[in-house]
């Protein structure tokens, strides 16, 4: 008979092995999937997964793991969750979940970790991982007592999903996992979030109603937990425009009038001129890590209502008049009630179609290079042709990049979360698995990674991982032999100067045969569409090489320094 406490034949009835409770725990939380790659340290609990229905989904490295977790936290809602061993197992994650902490996605890590009767002194793959993920993470807590397993499981995740949501992280030590123990997961219940000060609505809507010329900066936190439906409905009652961040697209669809696109290029946009016009700032679920408010309130002299879960950060250039601080939506609900109480007589405040010229020039930018078929493909006529292939609630992943760049000013959204986008972190190697996360959270829907000839690199190996899932996500290579956004920065920084930033690639198409999985790719810009409409058809992943004219980098540039307001 063994000697190990947890054996079947030495535990009592009543009594079960920690990593039988803790995966009971995972269950309670309503987990279905688990993204990782195990080591030694993780056995017992990978054991106790097999005994479970949650599916454990290989990876072929943490960092993609972290990734898959992330989007499909920031989809889905609930927490991702990523697993990894120690050491070089915990450290692996790092990227993946800081860029899920700062971007705001619910994920919650297991890591494991070595006996803790060696943890005291120099040992193998002996690390603090807790005290490595402190700073990246909203919690991070290592389980010295079985006993615990449900307290802390329970409030990794009620940390990781309460807004603004963000990353915990949970550390099993071999030791641990292996005792028997006697506790059972506890309940889960739903916390409400608590609603907005009615004196602050009430302070909000007197500086609004007395604006001459205010707009609204959507962010983050206007695409969750319902908080589109208030601000559209907020948008149409006041006539008040509504310009997003990168990470806000979709938060007023893209064919309504009250859209102004997208502010993020930290360059002289069209609509950075007319925010320089404006009176009043109405940021809803902002985070300044989003788009630095030195770029739109350089002369602080904006009157800033700030809508948000969480009090506004202190910063020179966001002192705020009104801190309108509780759930989004039932903010924008309560302001929406106090103007038809109020002010019904005078609604709408604004006339919206004095906006309209702005935003018929804002078309007309996006839509300049639609029926171009030079080749390489200049980046508009790409997401011209990409915005038309897509549906309103199909998923766009950005990778970073100069495509990011493009992608983040030219690619608009119908419906709120659709373009992803690694934003406050600025992560290469996103796209590719966090296409994966996507894919298991909306299996109907179609998505569509576009990531540079350098990110996609990045996280390769795990085009395996999508295609022994048999996954139809479509992987878009934007091909250009350089790390392009670096030369683009340095150019703009030094006169036309740049570092040497070329490199070579792989033959697309002779990848992904190798990998197992259809390849294309384009030699003319009228393939695109066909090739898209292929790749889509597949069983299972696919591919598509497309060489891209960077030469558009600089025009760019050039053009927003000669941009005149034309409001």
């Amino acid at each position: 008979m063994s000697d190990n406490p947890a054996t079947a034949e030495n535990l009592r009835p009543s009594t079960r092995k920690a990593s039988d409770l803790f995966v009971r725990c995972l269950e309670a939380e309503g987990v279905t999937h688990i993204f990782g790659v195990p080591g030694e340290e993780n056995a017992d609990l990978m054991m106790s997964l097999m005994d479970s229905d949650i599916e454990f989904v290989l990876c072929r490295h943490e960092q993609a793991a972290a990734f898959i977790a992330d989007i499909y936290g920031r989809l889905t809602g609930k927490a991702g969750v990523c697993l990894a061993t120690l050491g070089p197992g915990a450290t692996n994650l790092v990227t993946g979940l800081a860029d899920a902490n700062m971007d705001r996605a619910p994920v919650v890590a297991i890591i494991g970790q070595g006996s803790t009767k060696r943890l005291h002194k120099e040992s193998h793959q002996n690390m603090d991982a807790i005290g490595m993920m402190r700073p990246i993470t909203k919690w991070a807590h290592s389980i010295r007592d079985e006993e615990t397993i449900p307290e802390v499981v329970r409030k990794a995740f009620k940390i990781a999903e309460s807004e603004k949501p963000g990353v915990s992280v949970i550390e099993l030590p071999e030791d641990i996992a292996k005792e028997a123990v006697t506790g059972k997961p506890m309940s889960v219940y739903k916390t409400r979030r608590p609603g907005a000060d009615y004196k602050a609505i009430a302070q909000a809507i007197e500086v609004i109603t007395r604006a001459e010329r205010p707009i609204i900066l959507a962010g983050n936190g206007a695409v969750r937990k319902r908080a589109a439906k208030q601000l559209l409905r907020f948008a149409h009652k006041t006539g008040i425009p509504v310009v997003n961040t990168f990470m806000g697209k979709g938060s007023v669809p893209m064919e309504d009038k009250h859209s102004l696109f997208t502010m993020g290029l930290q360059a002289k946009d069209h609509i950075n001129h007319a925010m320089e016009k404006c009176d009043v700032v109405i940021t809803v679920g902002y985070d300044l890590v989003e788009y630095s408010p030195h770029f739109w309130n350089a002369n602080q002299d904006k009157k800033i209502v700030h809508i948000d879960f969480l009090p506004a950060e202190i910063d020179t250039h966001y002192t705020v008049a009104v801190d309108v601080v509780g759930d989004i939506a039932d903010a924008l609900w309560q302001m929406n009630m106090e103007l038809e109480r109020n002010h019904a007589g005078d609604l709408p405040l604004q006339d919206i179609d004095g906006w309209l010229k702005l935003r018929q020039t804002i078309l007309d930018d996006f839509a300049m290079e639609k029926d171009d078929t030079s080749f390489p493909m200049k980046p508009q006529k790409i997401l011209w042709d990409v915005r038309e292939f897509l549906g309103p609630e199909d998923y766009l992943l950005s990778d970073v990049g100069a495509h990011k760049m493009w992608i983040s000013r030219y690619y608009q959204c119908h419906t709120p979360n659709t373009c992803l986008i690694s934003n406050g972190f600025c992560s290469m190697g996103f796209a590719l698995p966090g296409a994966i996360g996507a894919k298991m959270a909306a299996p109907d829907r179609k998505v569509l990674a576009i990531c540079g000839d350098a990110g996609f690199m990045m996280n390769v190996q795990d085009v395996e991982t999508a295609v022994r899932l048999g996954l139809n996500v479509v992987f878009m290579v934007w091909e250009d032999g350089e790390y392009g956004l670096i030369k683009w920065k340095q150019q703009n920084q030094f006169d036309g100067r740049h570092s040497n930033l070329a490199f070579g690639n792989p033959d697309w198409e002779t990848l992904a045969r190798a990998f197992g999985m259809w390849g294309r790719t384009l030699t003319r810009a009228e393939d695109l569409k066909p090739a898209l409409e292929e790749a889509f058809r597949q069983p299972g992943p696919a591919l598509i090489g497309v060489p891209v004219d960077y030469s558009e980098n600089l025009k760019l540039t050039k053009r927003l320094g000669e941009i005149e307001c034309s409001i």
